[in-house]
């Protein structure tokens, strides 16, 4: 020990040496060690023999002792993590508030604001110099004294409205990241790890491990850090986060001494020296690949930026190359021959990632909304400027004056201000905060249902989703083993029986051999919170038999105390040959009493003898043998149970001790105690969640890795498979090969013959999952396309969850990996927490349609009556503060108001939208423009003949400093009051009849009606010349009122004529289809192109354009920072997670039949060949780009061909 501590003195003064020799002196380099850890088994063994000698060789070059551990000096601590690094793997920084801001501003609509709120402020301070006005014509414009001192308020007032829905888009995503983090930290602080120092068994944070350590592993831990094995007892080690492989992997000095980071101790314990930490650990290195670590980044962009001619792609290969874990990354390139740089250049330009569903029609539906006001406006601008131009110079015959230059110049202008008014008026401002707001609602609401969502739009695209993918295990069973039948004294109980019916010889059999002939390391200890399940510890189906003594109100503590270890006389331990374990006590009178318990088929027959109806041991022939096969074990087994015998044999006290080593005389003339069926039960909750989605149109599909019965068996009791339905159940070898062509390349259209039938994939390995996942969503069968949702708790779900539209991750039982590449985490791991999701996602966009409904109704009203009334009177009826107010107020305080509306079950009576459903349906079509219908009736008739109706002076003509009409107050009022009803109106989108259902339970919309209400009559009877108000009586207020409940009645008469009839309505705001891509925009473009980008391109508005470049250059530039979401749409980083999950020595193999064993875990300790062999050799050597997806066939003919030209098939995407 003396000796550690001056070791550590000596070196700590060699700080300055690290510097030069960056492995300062100890005898290894982190790259060595980094590349030690990358092999596994035979192979790390052989190369540990050859550079070290033995682990302790390790430990002597890392300057650690196997025995007392490192000497906690804080020099040596410090001088360590300089040379190999922390064991903390850093977030991603997070995005700062003013990016936040920046980000939210690349909003298409919000730029239209912009520019149109610029040119009104600057051109509401030009002042043109007065010439003298009787010259130069007088052409009654009526424009007040007080709008041109107002001009600016309109600028300002836009300007304001842009400035709300940036920041309260900015801070939901700040506020959001937050809560995420804060979740992120709480959970890593409480970890903690036993290791050695100083010669003292100590626990420090999993922070503090550094290399050299010597940690102490049992069962249950959680490896925090990549090490080599120095002593294990029976070590076995889930390694499935990593690998995906379910049987548990036995750890000893002489097979295998590597343990990874990220896995479970499921048996055993040991002790080991730590290699690897923080980003080089493996866990690390899959993260870095997610994207997370931010070092790699942060040199590519510098990288970048030096030389961005080359195209980004070949920066990020070299980057990523040196991650060792991703080597296989030229496929990209291969394909298109020698013009690369080319492809790359065009793909750089694009934007990275597809707006989620609803951002894309919004955009693309704000866009065309955008054109048709700017249309208007141009129109009403050239209207109004002909005018002005006949008849001054025409009709007047007045000669062009140079004095009279700046006066006309000021006309001009105004007319341009009211053409910008309208262009204000016609785009729908509020759009982007209502989304933002529904967004933000839904999802402080969807904390409670268990969801947390970390990406805002993943609530709205799972209202969409078609189809989910889930994981058996954790998911839809409690991943519990738990005995659910038994065969006890000759009577079958389809359920735990209670203990007063079993005779209390036969329960002392039962509990005796249960407690005694289970590894000591099962046990069940108390939850760890309240309420929750009690945790199952070691070997899950001895946890099962255990369980089924506390069922039966028995102690298992009390009989292993009473029987120590250490007393039990013989253990024949459970392998795969024996498929059975045996326990020998000897007891005080010198005979032996052995308990066995094993597979039934392989138990029973060693079996002579069987307890009867009470209790006494009676013949069991093997004709009473097959009878129990046929009626106990095939039942059992055909609802997917593991069935288990329990027996016993006496040794008489008096006869020669038997020949211990002779197992089969010893193990033989058993008497059967009982059988047992056990499974992992399904969730009480889910059968009726599934019902559920199916009867919402989601098609849920089972993807597990365990056998095909059980999967079977499970899935009928969900309700997943309904007995007489023609459904395939595959498992993943048949999957792969009705899959892949003669050259073993995925086919698509092999998929979509599959896809649709498919409910169960059994035996499934990630990639097989991954595959799955990709042909659905890539899939063109249907006319819609698919949205997939996917549920994974593993780190090899990882690609899964990235892939699909919505990933779900566990927020229990899920590892740190998948919850960095889910869109959602269900913090309780429950089910039915999904179809809530689908809930508030359908809500979110029904929400975003009820606005839309009213926001358009609003618009077309308010654009026709500015536009006629501009080319009519030469002055709009609505003035600009006024329109402001509409459009404002109407617009926040709407969003606010119609976005908030709670969910209701009754959304889930309806099949999902999908893709291409248009954001305006026919009848929402109907809705609008009858509405406008009315509202424009009554508005018209009030502008031109409304002082003949309230006997009051018109306000058309008048001069032009005249104060505000009552006239065209009446107008204004009449107006607002319309909207206000018609926002009633709106609160249903699917035509029915009752309006007010459930308005009381919305206190929000009634808030704000009631709210605009007041204001409104503060403006008017308060407003004056700044509102271009004057006071109205209690009668014209009742007239205003009146007209406003009509659109009520207008409403009911509306919903009367059925929508079918109206053939010529449009849908408006659909997502794209296929066929309106250009062909070879598709081709150059192997990501998703963005909506707003294809529809502008079409259009050829310059300025957006020039608007799209600006974005699209920054989004170059961040490509990398946002890399955490995107990460995995890269294809290339796909391709690399897919070489580490498949290593070869990785594979589940399937070669041969897997019954289903007592306990899989010692499956492989006859075959240790199995697991280290390599696979044969599939048609696909390396496994990288077909099954990343990447591949692309270039033959673009096959494709056209299989399909009708006409169909939607016609398409590239089903050659890919």
């Amino acid at each position: 020990m003396g000796d550690m501590a001056n070791n550590s003195v000596a070196y700590s003064g060699v700080k300055n040496a690290v510097k030069e020799a960056n492995h300062g002196d100890f005898g290894v380099t982190l790259a060595e060690l980094r590349s030690l850890m990358e092999l596994r088994a035979a192979d790390a063994l052989h190369k540990i023999q050859e550079c070290y000698g033995d682990v302790h060789g390790i430990c002597t070059k890392l300057k650690t002792s196997p025995n007392e551990g490192l000497s906690g000096n804080p020099a040596d601590i410090e001088r360590r993590e300089a040379v190999f690094g922390k064991n903390f793997i850093p977030p991603k920084k997070p995005k700062t508030f003013l990016q936040l801001v920046w980000e939210a501003l690349q909003d298409v609509t919000l730029i239209i604001l912009e520019i149109a709120a610029v040119v009104s402020l600057g051109l509401s301070f030009y002042q043109p110099p007065g010439g003298n006005e009787s010259l130069c014509g007088s052409v009654n414009v009526g424009e007040e004294e007080e709008e041109s001192e107002a001009g600016w308020i309109e600028g300002a007032a836009i300007l304001l409205s842009v400035v709300c829905v940036v920041l309260v888009t900015a801070f939901n995503d700040w506020s959001k990241e937050k809560q995420f983090r804060g979740l992120q930290s709480r959970i890593e602080q409480e970890q903690k790890f036993t290791v050695i120092r100083g010669g003292q068994v100590i626990q420090i944070p999993v922070a503090d491990i550094i290399v050299g350590d010597i940690a102490q592993v049992k069962y249950g831990d959680l490896l925090p850090a990549d090490g080599v094995l120095i002593q294990g007892n029976d070590l076995k080690i889930d390694e499935s986060s990593l690998t995906g492989e379910s049987d548990h992997v036995k750890k000893s000095l002489d097979r295998d001494p590597m343990l990874l980071s990220g896995t479970h101790v499921m048996e055993g314990s040991g002790r080991m020296v730590v290699t690897a930490v923080g980003v080089n650990s493996q866990t690390g290195i899959i993260f870095t690949l997610l994207g997370a670590g931010g070092d790699e980044e942060e040199k590519e962009k510098e990288k970048e930026k030096k030389d961005k001619k080359n195209g980004a792609v070949e920066n990020r290969n070299k980057a990523k190359a040196q991650d060792g874990a991703a080597m296989e990354m030229q496929p990209l390139k291969s394909e298109d021959g020698g013009d690369g740089d080319e492809k790359d250049k065009k793909r750089a330009n694009l934007p990275k990632k597809e707006k989620s569903v609803l951002q894309g029609k919004l955009t693309k539906l704000a866009v065309q909304i955008g054109k048709a006001g700017l249309l208007m406006s141009a129109i009403t601008v050239i209207i109004l400027v002909l005018y002005f131009v006949i008849d001054t110079f025409w009709v007047q015959k007045r000669p062009w004056l140079a004095e009279c230059t700046p006066i006309y110049i000021q006309y001009f202008v105004k007319f341009f201000i009211i053409g910008v008014t309208v262009l204000v008026v016609a785009v729908p401002e509020g759009l982007p905060l209502a989304v933002t707001i529904s967004l933000a609602y839904s999802v402080k609401k969807m904390m409670k249902d268990n969801n947390l969502v970390r990406h805002l739009d993943a609530c709205e695209t799972m209202g969409n989703a078609t189809a989910i993918c889930s994981d058996k295990t954790g998911t839809l069973t409690m991943n519990r083993m738990t005995v659910v039948q038994a065969y006890i004294n000759e009577k079958h109980y389809k359920k735990i029986p209670e203990p007063e019916a079993i005779p209390e010889k036969t329960m002392a059999y039962l509990v005796t051999g249960i407690s005694v002939n289970c590894a000591y390391t099962s046990k069940i200890l108390p939850p760890e919170k309240e309420g929750g399940l009690p945790r199952h510890v070691g070997n899950k189906t001895e946890c099962a038999l255990l369980g089924l003594l506390l069922d039966l109100k028995r102690d298992y503590q009390d009989v292993r105390n009473e029987i120590p270890e250490e007393d039990l006389y013989k253990v024949y331990t459970f392998n795969s040959v024996r498929k059975s374990m045996s326990t020998v006590l000897k007891n005080s009178d010198g005979s032996y009493r052995i308990f066995s318990k094993g597979a039934s088929e392989i138990v029973l027959k060693k079996c002579f003898k069987i307890l009867s109806a009470n209790g006494e041991p009676k013949v069991f022939r093997p004709r009473d043998r097959d009878d129990i096969v046929k009626t106990v074990i095939e039942p059992m087994a055909s609802e997917g149970l593991r069935t288990i015998c329990l027996a016993f044999r006496d040794f008489p006290a008096g006869e020669p001790e038997p020949e211990w080593d002779n197992e089969n005389d010893i193990v033989t003339g058993l008497t059967c105690i009982a059988v047992v069926g056990i499974e992992d039960p399904v969730r009480p909750e889910v059968p009726d969640a599934i019902k559920k989605c199916q009867r919402a149109g989601i098609t849920v599909r089972m993807v597990t890795g365990d056998n095909i019965n059980t999967a079977r068996a499970i899935a009928l009791k969900c309700g997943i498979l309904n007995p007489g339905e023609d459904f395939l159940c595959l498992e993943g070898k048949d999957f792969n090969r009705r899959i892949r062509n003669e050259k073993g390349e995925i086919e698509q259209e092999r998929i979509d013959k599959i896809w649709p039938k498919l409910r169960v994939l059994a035996r499934s390995s990630p990639t097989d999952k991954h595959t799955l996942v990709k042909g659905i969503i890539d899939s063109t069968v249907f006319e819609q396309r698919q949205v997939v949702a996917v549920t994974g708790d593993g780190t090899n779900d990882g690609p899964a969850l990235k892939k699909a539209d919505v990933g779900f991750a566990m927020g229990i039982a899920g590892t740190d990996v998948a919850k960095e590449a889910s869109d959602i985490i269900l913090t309780d791991d429950n089910f039915t927490s999904i179809v809530k999701a689908v809930m508030w996602g359908r809500n979110v966009y029904d929400s975003i349609s009820k606005f839309l409904q009213f926001q358009l109704t609003v618009n077309v009203v308010a654009v026709i009556v500015a536009f006629t009334g501009a080319c009519i009177t030469q002055d709009s009826p609505l003035k600009a503060v006024q329109m402001l107010w509409v459009n404002l107020i109407m617009d926040t305080l709407a969003s606010l108001a119609l976005a908030t509306e709670p969910p209701t079950e009754a959304l889930l009576l309806r099949k999902p939208y999908g893709r291409n459903k248009p954001l305006i349906s026919r009848t929402m079509m109907k809705n609008i423009l009858g509405h406008a219908f009315y509202q424009l009736v009554v508005v018209f008739t009030l502008l031109f003949a409304g002082e003949r109706i309230f006997d009051i002076d018109s306000g058309r003509n008048a001069p032009l400093h005249a104060p505000p009409s009552e006239h065209y107050t009446i107008v204004f009022n009449t107006f607002v009051m319309m909207q206000l009803f018609n926002e009633i109106n709106a609160r249903k989108i699917h035509g029915e009849r009752n309006v007010f259902e459930g308005i009381f339970n919305n206190v929000i919309f009634c808030s704000i009606v009631l709210g605009t209400f007041i204001v409104q009559i503060i403006i008017v009877q308060f407003g004056g010349k700044p509102f271009s108000c004057s006071e109205l009586s209690i009668e014209q207020w009742l007239w205003s009122i009146f007209l406003g409940m009509g659109t009520l009645l207008w409403g009911q008469l509306i919903s009367t004529i059925p929508t079918s009839r109206l053939k010529f309505l449009k849908e408006a705001g659909h997502g794209t289809q296929k066929e309106e891509i250009p062909e070879e925009e598709l081709a150059e473009d192997v990501e998703e192109i963005d909506h707003a980008e294809r529809e502008l391109r079409r259009g050829q508005i310059l300025w957006f354009r020039g608007l799209n470049r600006i974005q699209t250059q920054i989004r170059v530039v961040n490509a990398f920072r946002s890399s955490l979401y995107e990460g995995l749409e890269k294809p290339e980083t796909r391709s690399s997670i897919h070489n580490f999950m498949t290593h070869p020595e990785f594979r589940i193999e399937d070669s041969e039949p897997h019954i289903p064993l007592i306990d899989d875990t010692d499956a492989e300790d006859d075959a240790p060949t199995k697991r280290n062999s390599t696979p044969p050799p599939s048609p696909n050597k390396n496994n990288n780009a077909v099954d990343s997806g990447i591949h692309l066939t270039t033959d673009m003919n096959k494709s056209a061909t299989s399909s009708s030209p006409g169909s939607p098939l016609h398409s590239l995407e089903t050659s890919l």
